[in-house]
């Protein structure tokens, strides 16, 4: 490890990062340094430019992507590198579109829990819908997170460092009780297999996300889902069940509720809670003549 790497791992730790975060920073600098051939520290702003331009323009990362490797060259230059020749609009991001994400329906849902190749995937789905956790936080689970007696999963250091409980419902309980009597796993609830991470390491989040393709193609659901799908589906059923938005908050672990009203725009319920100025008026039969002294033209 590089003295440089070694600083801004430093950092990052220093600053109590997620794993995953940092696992990406660190992977984001050293594409760019290898890019050049050179240390970012003998780089500038004008290597930062053509280097984001060569992963939009000639990789054809999504922009969502290419934020999160300026977010990491962001860290390094400013946070670990301190250089004060290089302005924030050196280290934009790009624009990013807002789509609305997809969600499948409760019988698409079914569908791809009832096709899921195995036990282990069918859990994991299952896992995934009932309490909307991300596919990270899913692999990290452990077995002492499954408290049966309150009725709860802890999810411990999600998204932002933080802690929080989601319902655990008689039916996952049960599908998770039937899963430990067939995998019974020790320490993480889905433990990785001995050739990969060892029996004590956790499944890979890519594992997750296998998975929901699998079952989705099986299925024959046509739509491009993976894991983070389940969590909009879960979220916007809550919502169309009648949960309000600070609740679905809660469970999601979003800190800011902006993050969730997203959903409103996902909802059946709400979309066609308002009466449509449309069905409000009377119309004529396409063709059908004016009565006598109409003057509608």
């Amino acid at each position: 490890m590089t003295p440089l790497r070694r600083r801004m791992l430093e950092e990052l730790q220093r600053r109590n990062y997620a794993s995953e975060t940092i696992r990406g920073y660190i992977l984001s600098v050293k594409q760019f340094a290898e890019y050049f051939g050179k240390s970012p520290e003998k780089l500038g702003a004008e290597e930062i430019r053509r280097f984001q331009l060569h992963l939009l323009q000639e990789k054809k990362l999504a922009p969502g992507t290419v934020e999160m490797r300026m977010s990491a060259l962001r860290f390094l230059y400013k946070k670990v590198l301190k250089r004060r020749d290089l302005a924030y609009d050196d280290l934009i991001f790009p624009k990013t579109p807002r789509k609305l994400p997809v969600v499948l329906s409760q019988p698409e849902v079914k569908r791809l829990i009832e096709a899921a190749p195995n036990l282990l995937y069918r859990t994991m789905l299952m896992v995934l819908y009932s309490t909307g956790v991300r596919r990270t936080e899913a692999s990290l689970l452990k077995v002492s997170d499954i408290d049966s007696e309150r009725r709860v999963i802890h999810v411990r250091q999600g998204k932002g460092s933080r802690d929080r409980d989601v319902p655990l419902t008689p039916k996952l309980l049960e599908a998770l009780r039937q899963y430990w009597r067939w995998k019974k796993p020790q320490n993480y609830l889905f433990p990785s297999t001995p050739g990969h991470r060892g029996r004590e390491g956790s499944i890979s989040h890519k594992t997750i996300w296998y998975a929901c393709k699998i079952a989705a193609a099986k299925a024959g659901i046509k739509k491009r889902i993976g894991p983070h799908t389940l969590r909009h589906s879960y979220a916007t059923h809550l919502l169309e069940a009648g949960a309000d938005l600070r609740t679905i908050q809660l469970l999601l672990g979003h800190q800011e509720l902006k993050d969730t009203i997203i959903y409103l725009h996902l909802s059946q319920r709400h979309l066609h809670a308002a009466i449509n100025p449309l069905d409000q008026i009377e119309l004529r039969a396409y063709g059908e003549k004016p009565p006598t002294g109409d003057q509608d033209k």
